[in-house]
């Protein structure tokens, strides 16, 4: 199983298409440009690494700590939120493993499409997270037992500057996805931050997940 903070907005019977894609590039000079461009962008990060135990101060415990007492309501919680995991999880890069990034760009016009596409995200994502993993041995000791962590960010902000292009090519793009988001998340104290919801696997402590768990359930992955 895999624990996750799930801000959504309301789901929109519209789904995007590479006809809409084509539209959206030709309609983006006419939009209005605000702090971080035009538009709308709704972008996923997904990284694996791995984690030698379950204590506080492992990616287990930093990513509980930093979803619990968030507001939900509140884009500066989700902003901060966004930041938060993105900057844990570059202060890890040694442990990291796979990595895999995806975006799409809509215009003001078409919030209903951009909550659609991170509706679509999120409900892939919670699918593959329901699945229960193997458990360590009881004489391991829970918190001791080493596993690899998949962290996925999936966040609606506004404009086209976000970078979510290049994550699990290289060390660097990875970073750089990162990067982008967690400054970008704090732009105008995060009131550009539209939505935001981060799931981690396994979520249990007597879980495991191993090399052919990422294989098989992720497959989208990309090798560091």
């Amino acid at each position: 199983m895999a624990h996750a903070f799930v801000v959504q907005p309301a789901l929109q019977n519209q789904r995007h298409s590479p006809q809409q894609s084509s539209l959206n590039l030709f309609n983006k000079i006419f939009e209005e440009s605000g702090p971080l461009g035009k538009g709308i962008t709704v972008g996923k990060v997904q990284v694996a690494l791995f984690c030698k135990d379950r204590s506080r101060n492992s990616i287990f415990g930093v990513l509980e700590r930093a979803t619990q007492g968030s507001d939900s309501s509140s884009s500066a919680d989700l902003a901060r939120l966004t930041n938060e995991v993105c900057l844990q999880l570059l202060r890890r890069s040694d442990d990291w493993t796979a990595a895999c990034s995806e975006s799409q760009w809509y215009g003001q016009n078409d919030s209903g499409k951009a909550e659609s596409y991170y509706n679509d995200l999120a409900t892939r994502e919670a699918a593959k997270f329901e699945k229960e993993y193997d458990q360590v041995s009881s004489h391991d000791g829970e918190d001791a037992a080493s596993t690899m962590v998949v962290v996925s960010l999936i966040v609606e902000i506004e404009g086209d500057n976000t970078n979510f292009k290049g994550a699990g090519y290289s060390l660097a793009g990875t970073k750089e996805v990162l990067t982008s988001l967690a400054s970008d998340a704090m732009v105008e104290s995060g009131d550009c931050v539209n939505a935001a919801e981060v799931f981690w696997c396994p979520g249990e402590k007597d879980e495991v997940l191993s090399n052919a768990d990422l294989i098989i359930d992720f497959p989208e992955l990309i090798d560091l």
